[in-house]
């Protein structure tokens, strides 16, 4: 039934390793895979995906040493992951390093697995009881005389040694220690030989030294240790080597540095004179252990040949460097990202069998969840959304109970005021204050509050949006285009619109999110370049002139002086004549009606300078201080604290400098008083009045306009925020999101309160300061991504704080603007981290040699890149350019250009291309899946034969191990017994 062909692959090459399935009937489709026999040995033993995930590994090898006669195994070297040393002086260890291991010593492990003893499965309890079982195994199998039996016990239950850290004090008091007279030392020599010679040096429970070790917090809960021992003894003439699996991991009291079970047992003792070689074998199983793929043969292997084909596997794909070009001293820092192991074990699978090819896709996770499918009812998918959502609402309220939070809420908060403030003096500008500051503020918290407490995402952030003045009753318009949208959003929501989000993909996203990042960048560098207009530089100003620099107070003539009233620092009434006009301030000789005559009575502080440096250090502090968790300097939880608290510390940081100047910079400026901005308006605005009744019917129109600005902008955000990167648990609900975004709306336009649709940037900002890494990761490894804090407290918080600003104004007041614009710059830059669209922006500027190693570059034409990222290019411009002239009217309508435009890349680039840069879009996965259903209804109408013939197959599964089992033993050159 399988035939070792040697044919002709997909390549032209001659296979040798090709074996080839004919099926016993047109049901089982030819299958040709390319596989050596070791690789087919293990698809065997990994391919049922239903056995539980193995456990962490943690290694040990302990040598033995000769230490005044006597011995004692001494710990020279730990993995995690990566491999640490105890470094030639034996106070520290290395720093972690990729192992590099000889081929020479992988070949003489595996000649030590077929040679040594194997126990597998072995029922241990204790350290004596187990070296036991293995004395007596070699003695059986005669690889060890009966008369080194109590030799080799004596050698292997002598005291572990562990290298620990040892505080400054008691080095310094060792120091003091070694002038110590002789006759101590003899006298510790002795004690020590003494306790060394005893027979109960492996105690059964763990010493408090091995309990108190902090390294525990570097180690996985659920790990099990491995431990290698090795040393050259004077009365063996041929090595003793033994591979023990435990049936259970067992803890052996003080085998190990930190309290953890041991699982396996590796020992290898031999001749003098081959102490190198020896370690070096030691060192390759430990690496050994600790890898992925090995490990999980390790646990499942059912005999000596399971082991031996997991070493075979390894050799496979080990990376020889040639010795001229390297030096084996040199140790390889770990790398940033190391490669999944899924990907190694995925080609072992069963299941995976004909899945040998992949799928391209690597252009990063699809943003279609199980809240885009349409659902077909009357608002089925807003009760599927309602139905997701439920079971976690008490989880969201109490997954925010962490420092982390805090962090997050006071970022957060300082950049929804600056946003209220900022667009709050601008809707003030457009609407003839009918709407302001204080509107901003109120809609802010009321808006953010509601749908961070009934929406489907509450990580989204609501920002407000705004239209253009010019009509008769501004304020009655206004509130019948929010009824006619919010009608629309509901009619939108009825019908399960936000299908239309499968649509998506990052083509369009990326576009809008850039342009987004772009406003807020150019937006905070307008602001700044704002106060060089405001304060100019003072480029006029000479040192050597300053002695005629001056600037009088010149009084008004006679006639103005007596019709004057001044009013007194007492309170009484005096008359302009009375006044010294030279000695009053600046202040109050304009206010008393007098003019400034002098060469420097225009002259200010730099404060375009002063503000600049606020700008720009609290942007590259925040920066500095985010990427702090990376750095080499304090521990761990520290520089975790300082990242999270970045933007707070950066804003108290210049803040207080600002204070130390005492310059009278541009600051934050927020309502003191609950009223509206303009007087004479309510807060209630009247559905009739001024305007005529068509007016009513006919802003449905500019009503269309604004839900579909408010649908892109709230879908597209809540997609980016619900992408596959972030590993978001709890679901999306885009159905639910847009359904409070139109009650929002109505609810607002009857307030005279700006619209609410989600921020982009600052829902961004919202994820990256909730994002949680693993708190356990191995010595040399980068913490591990776990997802975001999902929670709605945090956004409840920060809209509170907004609304009860009014009362923090004693303590805003102190905030320089130019600070929060560098929170506003870092926000816009932060945003564009991990966009490809800006990865692929710099190909441009990069010579070929410089450039990235991004996948998508290994398998899409540069051309081809190059002529993607110019399409996204022309759209952001036209976008850009749109949205700052007069028709910006039709912007909504030119965000849903974009999708037409990916639509039409269709025609450009092929799907594999588009695989790799964008996502595949719905009809394409349609097509796809249709095919494979087509499939299994041909392979479900042949049932019958397949059922008829199952017996056959199980047979031919028997030939195919008999088989393997004789071409592997001829490949290698060794017997097997193939009668099994």
């Amino acid at each position: 039934l399988w035939q070792r062909l040697g044919q002709q692959t997909k390549n032209g090459k001659t296979c040798s390793q090709c074996w080839v399935l004919f099926g016993m009937n047109s049901a089982l489709p030819l299958l040709c895979v390319v596989v050596s026999p070791a690789a087919e040995r293990l698809r065997y033993i990994l391919g049922d995906e239903d056995d539980a995930p193995t456990p962490t590994l943690f290694t040990e090898m302990d040598t033995l040493q000769h230490e005044g006669g006597e011995l004692e195994w001494r710990e020279s070297a730990r993995w995690v992951k990566f491999e640490e040393k105890v470094e030639e002086g034996g106070e520290r260890w290395s720093k972690p390093h990729v192992s590099t291991l000889s081929l020479h010593s992988l070949f003489e492990l595996r000649t030590c697995l077929q040679t040594g003893s194997i126990l597998l499965d072995l029922e241990g309890y204790s350290l004596p009881q187990i070296v036991d079982e293995v004395v007596e195994r070699q003695v059986e199998d005669g690889l060890l005389a009966p008369e080194l039996r109590e030799k080799v016990v004596f050698v292997l239950l002598r005291k572990h040694r562990h290298q620990t850290k040892k505080p400054i004090h008691r080095s310094l008091a060792d120091i003091g220690k070694s002038s110590s007279t002789s006759e101590c030392l003899s006298v510790c020599v002795s004690t020590y030989h003494s306790q060394s010679r005893s027979m109960n040096d492996i105690s059964d429970a763990p010493s408090t030294d091995q309990l108190k070790n902090k390294f525990m917090k570097k180690i996985p809960r659920d790990a099990e240790a491995s431990n290698v021992l090795v040393g050259e003894v004077d009365f063996l003439e041929k090595p003793f080597v033994a591979f023990v699996r435990l049936a259970q991991a067992t803890t052996l009291g003080g085998l190990t540095e930190v309290p953890v079970p041991t699982r396996f047992l590796f020992v290898l003792l031999g001749p003098q004179g081959k102490s190198k070689s020896y370690n070096e074998i030691g060192r390759a199983i430990a690496t050994l252990m600790v890898d992925d793929l090995f490990s999980d043969v390790a646990y499942k292997a059912r005999d000596r040949e399971d082991l031996i084909a997991g070493i075979d596997e390894f050799l496979d794909e080990v990376i020889v460097l040639p010795p001229g070009e390297w030096d084996p001293k040199i140790r390889i820092e770990p790398p940033k990202k190391v490669p999944s192991a899924d990907m190694r074990k995925s080609v072992f699978s069963l299941n995976e069998l004909g899945q040998m090819n992949g799928t391209a896709g690597g252009g990063g996770g699809s943003t279609r969840t199980e809240g885009e499918s349409l659902d077909g009812r009357f608002c089925g998918g807003l009760f599927l959304d309602i139905k997701r959502k439920l079971p976690w609402l008490l989880s969201d309220f109490y997954d925010a109970f962490h420092i982390q939070s805090i962090s997050a809420v006071l970022f957060i908060y300082l950049g929804c005021i600056t946003n209220a403030i900022t667009f709050g003096g601008l809707l003030g500008d457009a609407t003839d204050n009918y709407q302001g500051v204080m509107e901003s503020f109120l809609g802010t918290a009321l808006a953010g509050v509601v749908f961070c407490c009934f929406g489907g995402q509450p990580l989204i952030i609501l920002i407000n949006a705004q239209p253009d003045n010019g009509v008769i009753d501004y304020m009655e318009l206004r509130l019948w285009i929010g009824l006619h949208s919010c009608f629309q959003c509901l009619v939108l929501v009825a019908t399960d619109a936000s299908y239309i989000i499968k649509y998506i993909t990052r083509f369009t996203e990326e576009g809008f999110s850039s342009l987004i990042s772009f406003i807020f960048i150019s937006d905070a560098i307008k602001k700044m370049a704002g106060s060089f207009k405001y304060y100019p530089i003072n480029r006029g100003y000479n040192p050597d002139y300053v002695t005629m620099y001056k600037c009088d107070c010149q009084a008004p003539t006679q006639e103005s002086l007596s019709d004057l009233p001044v009013v007194s620092t007492d309170g009484s009434k005096l008359n302009g004549t009375a006044l010294d006009w030279s000695q009053l301030s600046k202040k109050e000789c304009l206010k008393y009606g007098g003019s400034l005559v002098g060469n420097s009575c225009k002259y200010v502080p730099d404060l375009a300078l002063m503000s600049f440096i606020l700008f720009f250090g609290t942007y590259s502090m925040t920066i500095t201080l985010k990427k702090f968790k990376f750095s080499r300097y304090f521990p761990t939880k520290l520089r975790k604290l300082i990242s999270d608290f970045s933007i707070f510390m950066s804003i108290m940081t210049f803040v207080g400098l600002d204070m130390l100047m005492g310059l009278q910079t541009p600051k934050l400026i927020v309502p003191t008083e609950f009223k509206p901005t303009r007087s004479g308006r309510g807060w209630i605005v009247k559905p009739f009045g001024k305007n005529p009744w068509w007016m009513y019917l006919a802003s449905f129109v500019p009503a269309l306009l604004v839900t579909i600005l408010i649908f892109m902008d709230q879908q597209i955000s809540a997609v980016i925020v619900n992408r596959k990167e972030n590993k978001l648990k709890k679901g999306c609900g885009y159905h639910l999101d847009l359904f409070w975004v139109g009650i929002l709306m109505a609810t607002c336009s009857f307030l005279g309160l700006p619209w609410y649709v989600a921020a982009t940037v600052i829902s961004i900002a919202h994820i990256d300061s909730l994002k949680m890494e693993s708190e356990s990761s191995a010595p040399g490894e980068q913490p591990q991504f776990l997802g975001v804090r999902e929670q709605r407290l945090t956004g409840i918080l920060v809209f509170v704080l907004t609304g009860v600003s009014i009362f923090l104004a004693p303590v805003l007041q102190f905030i320089p603007m130019p600070v929060l614009y560098g929170v506003f710059l870092y926000m816009g830059v932060a945003s564009l981290g991990g966009i490809q669209f800006w990865d692929r922006i710099k190909l441009f500027l990069m010579p070929l040699k410089h450039q990235p190693d991004f996948t998508y570059l290994r398998h899409v034409p540069l051309r081809k890149v190059h002529l993607f990222t110019l399409v996204q290019i022309i759209c952001l411009a036209v976008l850009w350019i749109l949205k700052s002239t007069v028709a910006a009217i039709v912007f909504p309508v030119m965000i849903l250009g974009l999708m037409v435009v990916r639509k039409m890349l269709d025609l450009v680039f092929s799907q594999h291309d588009l695989a790799w840069l964008d996502d595949i879009l719905p009809e394409k996965d349609k097509k796809k899946k249709e095919d494979e259903k087509k499939k299994k209804d041909r392979k479900k109408s042949k049932g019958q034969d397949d059922d008829s013939n199952e017996e056959v197959r199980k047979m031919s599964l028997c030939t195919l191990i008999h088989v393997e089992r004789i071409v592997y033993s001829c490949y290698y050159g060794h017997s097997a017994n193939t009668t099994q």
